[in-house]
């Protein structure tokens, strides 16, 4: 079996690292919190360029405790897309806000510029018209209040023109750098490319702990110190005082340990993601199937090497193909979130972001991991070109 992401093959390169940092956390006592997680904050502050780092305990809390440390709640709209996963608009609807999606480019995968335009005026005149816009009685009243741009499987979206509308039009900007810690945009890393920016460290992310994990980036000292309160409900100068409403979303000390030992080893992982991912666009670049495109000036982290099928049908063969060679393979996102029962109450029709459709019918991700073998790629690309 070719696993989709092998986690064994790294944990068999830091085996004893690992287990020494575990260990010396077990013996210190200290399980939530503490210097290890504080020496992580650090570490991970410089390394993506920000100020500061909050850690948290999930991808999906940075992005909530985000929204509530800028004050989102009822009455406001939040734009997204809809083609990424669950939680980047699950957070939105928990915060009492309206989700607002916008389509995606279908070279990318990430937010469309002009869709995002069209999106902004359609709110500032009522009109669905000009773009598809939630059901009307969910938007009266509503301010549009912030924007939460994907960098979908790893590689950033544009964020000189996101942060520029954003100016113009007064709204904050967050970064979901779920799947792209250590990509870059234009000599930045992700996780500084907006005045928020929120990371997981999933064991499956590229830098992933041994279970649930996040963090939250940003340079602005007040909304720092407000990011920590919320993480731990509300804190204010002492553990019984609560200042505002928050969540537990503390990082355990020992995946703070983990994550520690896997930033050793991350820039050398980071390149061997790009060796991988060439590999594949060169192997399959006459294979029928449209590879991913990397736009000039930026570096996907490749969370996923996610191809485009011409078709449905052609995907589920090819998916059928890889499952009976035993090759790993995962569909990023089989149903876009505003087809999803749970945003039912939005109001969209199926067909109002087409190419978020589109995609949701005809990508799939085959392995992508930094310790692929060139005759493991190869069986890749073979059996993906039988069928074409």
């Amino acid at each position: 079996m070719l696993p989709l992401i092998d986690l064994k093959k790294q944990y068999q390169r830091i085996e004893s690292r690992i287990k020494e940092e575990v260990i010396r956390v077990l013996d210190s006592g200290q399980y939530v919190m503490g210097p290890k997680v504080q020496a992580l904050e650090e570490r991970l502050a410089q390394y993506v360029g920000a100020k500061h780092c909050i850690s948290c305990a999930s991808g999906t809390d940075a992005l909530f405790m985000s929204l509530i440390a800028k004050g989102v709640g009822k009455g406001d709209l939040i734009i997204t897309t809809p083609f990424t996963f669950f939680a980047t608009a699950e957070v939105i609807a928990l915060t009492g806000a309206v989700p607002v999606f916008v389509d995606v480019e279908k070279d990318t995968f990430n937010i469309s510029i002009e869709s995002l335009k069209l999106a902004i005026r359609a709110i500032k005149e009522n009109d669905s018209s000009i773009y598809p816009l939630p059901d009307k009685a969910l938007r009266e009243n509503a301010k549009l209040k912030g924007i939460i741009a994907v960098d979908l499987f790893g590689l950033p979206a544009e964020y000189d023109a996101i942060n520029e509308i954003a100016e113009l039009e007064g709204l904050f900007v967050i970064e979901d750098a779920a799947q792209s810690f250590g990509a870059s945009y234009r000599d930045k890393k992700a996780g500084s490319l907006a005045e928020i920016a929120c990371t997981s460290f999933f064991p499956a992310k590229p830098l992933g702990a041994y279970g649930d994990g996040g963090a939250i980036f940003c340079d602005d000292d007040e909304l720092a110190e407000t990011l920590r309160s919320v993480r731990v409900h509300g804190q204010g100068s002492n553990k019984y005082e609560n200042v505002r409403l928050g969540v537990t979303g503390r990082l355990d000390a020992i995946q703070a340990a983990v994550l520690a030992v896997k930033l050793d080893i991350f820039d050398d992982e980071f390149e061997n993601r790009q060796r991988v991912a060439n590999y594949y666009s060169n192997g399959l670049k006459e294979s029928g199937f449209i590879v991913p495109v990397i736009p000039g000036g930026c570096k996907s982290a490749w969370a996923q090497y996610t191809i485009i099928a011409s078709n449905n049908d052609v995907r589920k063969q090819s998916v059928d193909r890889l499952n009976k060679a035993k090759i790993g393979n995962s569909v990023y996102y089989p149903i876009a979130l505003h087809d999803q029962k749970a945003f039912s109450y939005l109001g969209y029709k199926s067909l109002d972001f087409p190419v978020s459709i589109f995609l949701s019918e005809r990508v799939f991700s085959v392995p992508m991991h930094p310790y692929l073998e060139v005759a493991e790629m190869e069986q890749v690309i073979e059996v993906l070109q039988e069928g074409n």
